[in-house]
């Protein structure tokens, strides 16, 4: 009876302890599950350093086999963001940074007619790792080369890949000596469960035919953007 008493005291002597700790443990596993679920900062100002080699370094047929794993990414996710994108030139050239298109950024919105639209932006070619600063500023960037986001259509021209989104550039709107007009990009989220980082696969439309597989490009959701282009 003494040993009880006892152990029952120090369980009431202790309890404050015991409940700050579970409480402590509650919160801590309630943040971890909002950071979880909290969407990428609206000012996230630099590119993961791991994520850079990760695509960098990878051969072509690497790619391919990473886009042909690839799931068709939910367009109503895009739509009001803008992703910073790195070009995937697998050359052996540094093509990308001769031409000024190493770093870019594509930005999705809603336009009036329902459609999801989408635009680029040209950025500030300083270190991968580096901060996305947009040209000529990054308050009012540049916005060009417009595009149509839409599932492949397999009985359409531009079908190469079913399981992937559609940037058409040839519905943007672009004028008909704009050279983006012939812009085919093809759009899969690499990882299921990770909406933030997509794969990229460019190809070029001269009349009916197509020059594929341009290069490939990595895009990672970064900020904010337009949510419909019209009203501004």
């Amino acid at each position: 009876m003494a040993l009880a008493t006892r152990a029952a005291a120090h369980v009431i002597d202790n309890a404050p302890r015991y409940l700050s700790r579970v409480s402590s443990c509650r919160s801590h596993a309630h943040l971890q599950q909002r950071r979880r679920q909290r969407p990428v900062s609206a000012c996230s100002p630099r590119f993961p350093r791991a994520r850079r080699p990760r695509f960098e370094h990878k051969t072509w047929r690497e790619l391919e086999l990473t886009f042909q794993r690839g799931t068709m990414p939910d367009l109503e996710d895009l739509v009001g963001w803008e992703f910073r994108g790195i070009n995937l030139l697998v050359v052996g050239l540094p093509i990308a940074q001769v031409f000024g298109i190493k770093k870019f950024m594509k930005g999705f919105f809603r336009g009036e007619d329902g459609r999801v639209m989408g635009y680029n932006c040209p950025i500030e070619q300083n270190v991968l790792d580096g901060r996305w600063n947009a040209k000529p500023t990054d308050s009012a960037p540049k916005r060009f080369g417009f595009y149509e986001v839409y599932p492949v259509d397999a009985t359409a021209r531009d079908n190469e890949y079913l399981h992937a989104a559609l940037l058409d550039y040839g519905k943007g709107g672009n004028k008909a000596y704009d050279p983006t007009r012939g812009l085919r990009d093809y759009l899969v989220q690499i990882d299921p469960a990770n909406p933030d980082l997509l794969l990229g696969k460019a190809y070029y439309a001269v009349g009916p035919g197509r020059i594929g597989g341009l290069n490939f490009f990595v895009l990672e959701r970064h900020r904010r953007g337009l949510t419909d282009y019209a009203s501004r």
